[in-house]
């Protein structure tokens, strides 16, 4: 009889030549992404029907404009994995430039809307909601992995002014009209992506730290300038609502966590969805997944997120391409970075940021970014001279014999000279 640590070094030898093959990355980002977005359509049709039938709407009315999202977004990923990765570089500067024009119009007066405190977003009439922020985010990875491809084909990155200028002046430049609108959870997930480009792009531990020592004091005086904040920030780790009810959601998120237990109450079932728990379906719709569907449920999104982050990391690691290793290390900082801070926040490990669960939460101007930033790194999983190979091999056998057609008649044309020059 095989020992058990014979058989458990067997079991980590396939799976570690299972991971190795060449279209693994691409079918972990393609399956995970689905699955995440499938399980979150789900989750938010349970989720928001208490809170539609309340504000007098359908039961289906969120999920039905989730949905629609969804699709688009689909159209989006696939417009995403099918272009060619220069071309997505000439997209860099004009959704930069976009993305400011529309966070400068999130200011003017009646175009720009509150939402829960926070000026961040365009109305276009009636339900129709934009936040011009969510493609910052975007637009700060592509033109960020830009900026440095090219100055590292310069070999500029070795000097700390090209390393920092224009890059953080420019993430400054967003960070400074997200502020204005309230919304420091953004900013948050902005700075992290910030600092993904420059941890890529090879910036000295010295340099880094006087940048994160920047950010760690102007955080602390922006938390000390809002009682709300602040109130967030004591909400950590709480296990009471307080006298004024201010860590009322934190504590109702740990709620739903423990009334799931290890298999959940059942999906459609929860108790915390019927007003105990604001915001159900966005910012903690993962409290609403541990109550219905347990640990279990809870334990496989974390699972889907880690093997995303872990493809992501993967792309970045074995391309060649400066440009697709900033692009994909800053989209796989964004999506990461932005669930650990929604999932702390549910488990009651940080400050409520009021960011959504990326691809998992309502919300059709988070979900559209985050899908198109998905197409990308399935576009640069599908580059890998290894993976382009090993597609071309299970191409159809019609398509294959079509390209063999192809290729003849082009060395043909080649040999064949014009009629002028016989």
């Amino acid at each position: 009889m095989t020992s058990l640590p014979v058989a458990l070094r067997r079991l980590h030898g396939r799976a570690r030549r299972a991971w190795d093959r060449p279209l693994t990355a691409y079918y972990v980002i393609l399956g995970g992404s689905l699955l995440i977005i499938v399980l979150g359509l789900v989750m938010v049709y349970s989720a928001s029907q208490i809170k539609a039938l309340q504000s007098g709407l359908a039961p289906s009315y969120f999920f039905r404009k989730q949905l629609f999202a969804a699709a688009l977004g689909g159209l989006l990923m696939l417009f995403a994995a099918c272009t060619p990765v220069r071309l997505h570089r000439g997209f860099a500067y004009p959704l930069l430039a976009g993305s400011v024009f529309l966070m400068c119009l999130v200011q003017v007066p009646g175009i720009g809307i509150a939402v829960n405190g926070n000026r961040n977003w365009i109305s276009f009439g009636g339900p129709f909601l934009l936040q011009p922020s969510e493609f910052g985010k975007l637009a700060l990875v592509l033109w960020g992995a830009d900026l440095l491809a090219r100055k590292q084909e310069k070999r500029l990155l070795t000097q700390w002014k090209h390393l920092l200028v224009p890059l953080v002046p420019a993430a400054g430049l967003l960070l400074g009209l997200i502020m204005l609108g309230g919304d420091m959870g953004t900013a948050i997930i902005l700075t992290a992506i910030l600092f993904g480009l420059l941890w890529l792009a090879g910036a000295p531990t010295r340099l880094f730290s006087g940048v994160l020592g920047v950010a760690v004091v102007v955080g602390v005086l922006l938390i000390r300038a809002s009682p709300h904040r602040a109130s967030r920030l004591a909400c950590v780790g709480a296990t009471e609502p307080g006298p004024k009810g201010q860590c009322w959601q934190a504590v109702h998120g740990i709620y739903a966590l423990a009334n799931g237990g290890w298999f959940g109450s059942g999906l459609g079932a929860s108790m915390e969805k019927w007003g105990e728990l604001p915001e159900p379906h966005t910012d903690f719709i993962f409290a609403i997944t541990g109550e219905e569907l347990g640990l279990a449920g809870t334990l496989s999104v974390l699972a889907l997120f880690a093997a995303l982050g872990y493809a992501g990391i993967r792309v970045a690691g074995r391309t060649e391409d400066p440009f697709v290793r900033y692009a994909a290390g800053g989209v796989t900082t964004w999506i990461t970075a932005q669930a650990v801070v929604n999932i702390g926040a549910v488990l009651g490990l940080l400050p409520i940021a009021g960011v959504p669960l990326p691809l998992f939460s309502y919300g059709g101007s988070a979900l559209l970014p985050t899908m198109f930033a998905i197409g990308l790194l399935i576009a640069f999983a599908r580059a890998e001279p290894s993976a382009r190979a090993a597609l071309a091999t299970r191409q159809p056998a019609w398509r294959r014999r079509l390209a063999g057609v192809r290729r003849k008649t082009m060395r043909r044309r080649v040999k064949t000279p014009p009629s002028g020059e016989r």
